[in-house]
């Protein structure tokens, strides 16, 4: 559905992406400038029918247009203009037209007075309820914006304290806007990690428990208003979340089992508290496809521009336990490369606090980690729009249902 300055124009379509992610709009973006002749952004998703998991389906799109398009490039359809335009409670700023436009002209100043502008349009990659993000030429290179809501962690301030230890382990800040949750990124060269080798794995781990672990002994480097999802603090969470829509999703066996897990937590706590991991600054979506690397490992630790063993996307960094960044990302990997990630990051671990004991933190751990992401999840149903639900919904009840499996 595309609208200029907040006219209805028409739809164009369908057509098949050349992505199957919903939230992947580069493509999308692409094919409607080649379709329509203008450049156009999508503002946000519309509707979807027959995907799942935040993908496939039919998809419908809200997209403006930089301008009218030729005549006879769109299609009358049958909307409502009103409310295709009219505000709706949590819809991401980014996901209007003002409120991107906004973001675009404060990335540009900010590049401008970095001393960096722009040598061409910014260009439209990924946008949903928890993040959009835009690809920027420049001179010296590319840069990244990247819009958060304001349930997110304070990214740049979360990088600031991680790069206090170690500068390579994050991307490099160019300009941020806290308050209005944007900010500019240096590109990090490589590749996203979602088949990551041996190497990638010892490489990030090694130096994501190295930074915790400082951390840990420097808590006044952390940012003050860090969310707390420290283990304690999920024991009361968790039993909101079952009084709430979440638990009302399970059955009277499964809300049962859950009510009595709650009720374990707490010796659960004490148990891995006994482990001996200090609490810490926690990415909070450690897995691989947030890991970048150019595998050239030995330069990552030497300061000669590698970037082995990046981290990046900290919107759901919080104060809490470093186990579960350990944990995280078992479901990405087969069974033998979670084996490998697992003893990795036990032995960081120990290196950094000996006489802990985090081969035992991982195994009792499991339980509570489903408990955060259904808290997390929960977290973001509550606070986004009623259209983009389809993101993220069953998944609090399915998190809790992991927490029971990994509890036997």
């Amino acid at each position: 559905m595309v609208t200029t300055g907040g006219e209805c124009l028409g739809g164009l379509g369908p057509f098949e992406a050349d992505s199957p992610w919903w939230a992947d709009v580069g493509p999308v973006v692409r094919r409607l400038g080649r379709e329509l002749g203008v450049r156009v952004t999508v503002l946000r998703l519309i509707d979807v029918e027959n995907g799942e998991g935040a993908r496939d389906g039919h998809v419908t799109y809200h997209v403006e247009a930089s301008r009218r398009p030729p005549d006879g490039r769109l299609t009358v359809v049958p909307i409502d203009h009103d409310s295709l335009v009219a505000p709706a409670a949590g819809r991401a700023t980014w996901a209007t037209r003002e409120g991107l436009q906004d973001a675009l002209s404060w990335a540009d100043a900010a590049l401008r007075a970095e001393g960096r502008p722009p040598v061409g349009a910014a260009e439209q990659v990924r946008t949903w309820n928890l993040s959009g993000l835009f690809r920027i030429p420049t001179a010296a290179g590319l840069v990244w914006l990247k819009t958060t809501p304001p349930f997110a962690a304070r990214e740049p301030d979360v990088i600031a304290a991680f790069a206090r230890i170690d500068p390579s382990l994050v991307p490099a800040v160019v300009a941020a806007d806290v308050p209005a949750g944007r900010i500019l990124l240096e590109h990090v060269p490589g590749r996203d990690c979602w088949n990551p080798s041996r190497t990638d794995i010892e490489t990030t781990i090694r130096r994501l428990v190295r930074a915790q672990a400082a951390l840990a002994e420097q808590p006044e480097l952390m940012p003050a208003d860090l969310p707390d999802r420290t283990p304690h603090a999920l024991i009361g969470q968790f039993d909101r979340l079952l009084d709430g829509a979440a638990g009302a999703e399970l059955t009277a066996t499964e809300l049962a089992a859950a009510r009595d897990l709650a009720t374990r937590l707490p010796d659960l706590v004490t148990e891995l508290a006994a482990c001996g991991l200090p609490l810490t600054l926690v990415h909070g979506d450690f897995h691989p496809g947030n890991w970048r690397s150019d595998n050239q490992n030995a330069g990552a630790a030497t300061g000669t521009g590698s970037s082995a063993g990046v981290a990046v996307d900290f919107a759901d960094s919080h104060r809490g336990h470093p186990v579960l960044d350990g944990l995280r990302p078992r479901e990405f990997l087969p069974d033998d490369l979670w084996e490998h990630v697992a003893d990795v990051w036990a032995t960081a671990w120990s290196q950094c606090r000996p006489g802990c004991d985090p081969h035992r933190a991982l195994t009792l751990a499991a339980p509570l980690g489903n408990v955060s992401y259904a808290v997390r999840y929960q977290e973001f149903l509550d606070n986004i729009e009623a259209s983009e639900h389809r993101y993220h919904l069953g998944d609090p009840a399915h998190m809790i249902r992991a927490a029971l499996t990994a509890a036997r």
